[in-house]
């Protein structure tokens, strides 16, 4: 199929592309070999994270991954944790959502393509009411991924963190819906609370540098497996958690 404009009057024909949308594994794990050593971040982990995360893989569980958000760069860090950690395995069945203007210029989008993405048109864009019926679409389409055993990563926050990097802004329930879906469909998604840190600078609100941004640090929380059948709920679970994974990364400087 060939890949439809992404534009939200064209959303449907977007959200059926993705639907069926495959990425090349092998053109996907050199691109994020690629970023791992180009960036090398840190990696930790609580205390029994590494091996839960490493069971779940091998059970072919799906993982719904979120991160705080810190910078646009972010999703290069990401990649490059991934290809560092024991994410590695799951490179290329690994779906990560992103903002549908970097789906805009084709060569960016190709790029995009190949790691993972699905657009998001989110309402401080273009208006919470445009954007219902497509939100709605987009979190269907990831749930039907997460049942047929992708993983899916994604920035709860919807947002740059320009406050304090510190601190996990408020999470919506996006992400409770899309576990709530998963489930309606027979599949129990695991929880990956993964935090990020570039750490200490002059002025904590502004974006990090690039040479900050080569000096990341990311830390996994323990993985839930039994989600809150709630959205709302679900919601508060991701902030908490992912508040405690942040920390790690803090600490790690």
């Amino acid at each position: 199929m060939r890949p439809p404009e992404v534009l939200l009057d064209n959303s449907d024909d977007v959200y059926d592309f993705y639907r069926e949308h495959r990425q090349n594994r092998l053109q996907a794990t050199g691109a994020y070999a690629l970023l791992g050593r180009r960036y090398r971040p840190r990696v930790g982990y609580a205390a029994g994270a590494r091996e839960a995360i490493r069971g779940l893989i091998r059970s072919r569980t799906p993982l719904l991954i979120a991160v705080n958000h810190l910078s646009q760069l972010d999703p290069y860090t990401l990649a490059a944790a991934a290809w560092r950690s024991e994410l590695r395995p799951i490179i290329g069945r690994t779906r990560v959502l992103a903002k549908d203007e970097l789906f805009e210029e084709t060569k960016l989008r190709r790029r995009i393509d190949m790691m993972g993405g699905i657009p998001v048109f989110r309402g401080r864009d273009h208006g919470l009411r445009a954007v219902n019926a497509a939100g709605q679409r987009m979190m269907d389409i990831c749930a039907e991924r997460l049942a047929v055993g992708d993983s899916l990563a994604i920035f709860p926050e919807g947002t740059c963190n320009e406050v304090d990097p510190a601190q996990v802004q408020a999470v919506g329930t996006g992400i409770g819906h899309i576990a709530f879906r998963t489930a309606k469909l027979g599949a129990r998604p695991a929880l990956v609370s993964l935090g990020l840190s570039y750490g200490p600078r002059a002025d904590p609100a502004a974006p990090p540098t690039r040479e900050e941004v080569k000096s990341a640090s990311f830390h996994f929380g323990v993985p839930h497996t039994d989600l809150p059948a709630r959205p709302a709920e679900v919601a508060r679970l991701v902030r908490a958690d992912l508040q405690q994974a942040l920390d790690g990364a803090v600490a790690a400087y």
